[in-house]
């Protein structure tokens, strides 16, 4: 608190007392004496009061002008003001709040203040704290108003340069068909999604969510989205993305703060999906199997370093939905208090009709709307990309040349047991024979036809490893395994695109001993006599080898065991 003194002061309180004094009176005209210029005045000083400082007590506590020369307290503003020369004080309270103070020197005929003077003074001092106080809170208001339209004009800026980080278009895939949508709990919001197109014709799909709301949120978004942009298009995995993004976030974001990210590769020409998961939301992948949760496990970005995530894949079917979406819509809360809750969620996925009705993302909308009521306050940003197939996946089968392949016709409707990858070294190929040999374990396989499935898996992984990804560990091999009532397969998939060309004949060891054949077509060979089917998928920036084996023994006589 800051108050002024000094002899200008008293001066001017001295006059307008005088003024006052004389109403009522008639005044007589003297001569008029000759002008006396008064002495410059110094500036007064400026004296400061602490917040804890006794005298601001003891200010409001008294009535009327206090003699500050007598008055003895252990206070350092005390100690000023005398030294200041202030000879009377006259506190300016307002509803019990100490507001002012109105400090006197001596007078300048140098005779002490009168009972009149004080009087005068009192009445002064009541009538001046209510219009002191409305003018502080007159300029409070309009410091705040202005500070208000300030940060509303801020928002205005940052939530349009949020929206321009969006993405301003959907992507046009082929048989696939994507919606989204987004809207912030307040001006700005933390959660985000983002499309990323990678130079193999796959496409990057981003869904986030940062804690906290507002423009801190806003201001990690960005940054994580930027990051996202640049490690995307040079790693060959979600996973790895992932833990570049965390290395390059885990320094610079504020404390207490962390992003929950999915990221997600999908290959519009086979249906491919490989993702990994930063602590996000679990998708939803809904199928002609039900509604299954999309699985694997990592840790939020920006938390610690030196993050390592779990890398899955499935493949999507004709029909097949894929739900990305953030907490805000699951932890939307009704009337009630009742949480709109994954349970839910799930149920109206499973219950919604597979043709016919709204798209899914005006579908969840409309549930959610029913379910909060009119009136409800967004509590949280609500973010929605669907992903669905608009046809057919056409696989070619290049053993048959060009078309459709009807891989496994008359098997019935394929479902997933299992999806996982192995880095490209030397070596892995056991870990794929083992996994899938597990996955399959109390399925209608004798154990002679399902040691020749794992012994074809591990040769199709090999080829995969060594021909495909060329041993390069950061390009992972994807495997998938599938059943129905009547089959098992098992799909692996490598990076490499390159075209494998299987040898329908019986490879001659002489010609190839003699350098007159090429060495390769044994692994092909091999795996073709193990299994009951098998097909090669290749595309620009794949190739899959398809394993296919009969749950009721051998359709074709030549290999029967």
């Amino acid at each position: 608190m800051t108050y002024r003194t000094g002899a200008e002061t008293a001066l001017r309180l001295h006059n307008f007392w005088q003024v006052l004094t004389r109403r009522g009176r008639r005044v007589v005209p003297a001569q008029p004496a000759p002008a006396v210029q008064p002495a410059p005045q110094a500036a007064p000083p400026t004296i400061e009061i602490a917040p804890n400082d006794p005298l601001i007590a003891y200010f409001q506590s008294v009535t009327g002008a206090v003699d500050i020369q007598k008055l003895d307290l252990d206070s350092p503003a005390l100690r000023s003001m005398k030294a200041a020369g202030v000879q009377t004080a006259v506190p300016l309270v307002s509803q019990g709040e100490l507001i002012g103070l109105l400090n006197l020197g001596p007078r300048l005929s140098s005779q002490d203040y009168s009972a009149d003077d004080r009087a005068l003074l009192n009445n002064l001092a009541t009538q001046a704290a209510p219009a002191l106080r409305v003018a502080q809170l007159v300029r409070e208001q309009q410091a705040e108003a202005q500070a208000r339209e300030r940060i509303a004009q801020e928002l205005r800026v940052a939530r349009l340069i949020q929206q321009t980080l969006l993405p301003k278009e959907l992507p046009a895939l082929q048989g696939w068909q994507i919606e989204r949508y987004y809207q912030p709990a307040r001006e700005v919001g933390g959660d985000f999604y983002d499309f990323i197109d990678l130079p193999d014709g796959r496409l990057g799909i981003v869904v986030g969510d940062v804690t906290d709301k507002g423009v801190p949120a806003a201001l990690v978004m960005a940054t994580t989205r930027s990051i996202m942009r640049a490690a995307a298009p040079s790693a060959a995995s979600p996973g790895q993305v992932l833990a570049q993004v965390n290395d390059l976030l885990v320094n610079d974001i504020p404390p207490n703060m962390f992003v929950t990210c999915l990221y997600a590769i999908f290959d519009p020409r086979t249906g491919l999906l490989e993702y990994a998961n930063a602590g996000h939301d679990l998708p939803y992948r809904r199928c002609v199997e039900g509604i299954q949760e999309l699985r694997a496990t990592g840790m939020p970005l920006g938390l610690l370093p030196g993050m390592m995530y779990e890398e899955r894949t499935v493949t999507l079917q004709r029909g097949d939905q894929v739900l990305f979406y953030s907490d805000g819509l699951v932890e939307a809360h009704n009337p009630e208090r009742e949480m709109f809750s994954f349970p839910r969620l799930r149920e109206l996925l499973a219950s919604r009709p597979a043709d016919g009705g709204p798209a899914l993302v005006e579908f969840l909308l409309n549930q959610l709307t029913e379910f909060t009521g009119p009136g409800w306050e967004q509590e949280d940003d609500i973010t929605l990309v669907t992903l669905h197939s608009t046809a057919g996946v056409a696989d070619v089968d290049v053993t048959a040349g060009q078309g459709e392949r009807p891989s496994g016709n008359g098997v019935g409707e394929w479902r997933e047991i299992s999806a996982f990858t192995v880095a490209s070294e030397p070596g892995n190929e056991r870990i794929a024979m083992k996994q899938v040999g597990e996955a399959l374990q109390g399925y209608n396989l004798s154990a002679k036809r399902l040691e020749r499935l794992k012994t074809a898996v591990a040769e199709a992984t090999m080829n995969a490893i060594e021909h495909g990804n060329e041993n390069r560990a950061e390009l992972p091999v994807a495997i998938q395994l599938l059943a129905s009532d009547e089959a098992v397969k098992v799909q692996i998939t490598d990076n490499g695109g390159k075209q494998i060309e299987p040898n329908s004949s019986v490879p001659d060891l002489e010609l190839k001993l003699a350098g007159e054949q090429t060495p390769r077509g044994w692994g092909l060979f091999l795996i073709q006599n193990l299994v009951d089917e098998m097909h090669v998928i290749s595309d620009a920036a794949h190739h899959t080898v398809e394993l296919i084996l009969y749950l009721q023994g051998d359709r074709h006589a030549s290999q029967a065991t």
